[in-house]
Order: structure tokens, then C-alpha cells, then sequence
């Protein structure tokens, strides 16, 4: 396995990598049987999306920033 692999797959492995993984597999499910309409599923999804890749987005232009 080459670095770039490792660290693809640690990055994944992080809290936050989980819980949004989690969210949008049990919230998926929840609409699939129909316990939340499609339009509650995309509010709720966009909203943990959003807030991952604000903070991987975040997160890069702090690393750039201290790497200047």
C-alpha cells in the first residue's frame, strides 16, 4: 500500500469521517421505509455535509496557511 492510500484511509478513520458516514446511511434508510419524507432527508443531509466539507475546507487553509 502506497502513502497516499494510508492517509486516504486514516483520514476517513477520523470521528467526524464516522459520524457523517453514520448520518447518511441511517438517515438513507430512513427514507428508503418512508419514516422521513425525501425533502426532510436532503435538509438533514445537506446540513452534515456542509458541515464536513466546511471543516476539511477549513482545515486546508489553516495547514496552508502554517505551511507558508
Amino acid at each position: 500500500m502506497n502513502e497516499t492510500t494510508k492517509v486516504t484511509i486514516q483520514n476517513l478513520l477520523t470521528v467526524k469521517s464516522i459520524v457523517t458516514v453514520l448520518l447518511t446511511i441511517v438517515f438513507s434508510y430512513l427514507s428508503i421505509v418512508g419514516r422521513i419524507s425525501g425533502e426532510q432527508f436532503l435538509t438533514i443531509f445537506s446540513v452534515v455535509v456542509a458541515f464536513y466539507f466546511g471543516t476539511q475546507y477549513q482545515k486546508g487553509k489553516e495547514e496552508d496557511a502554517n505551511g507558508d
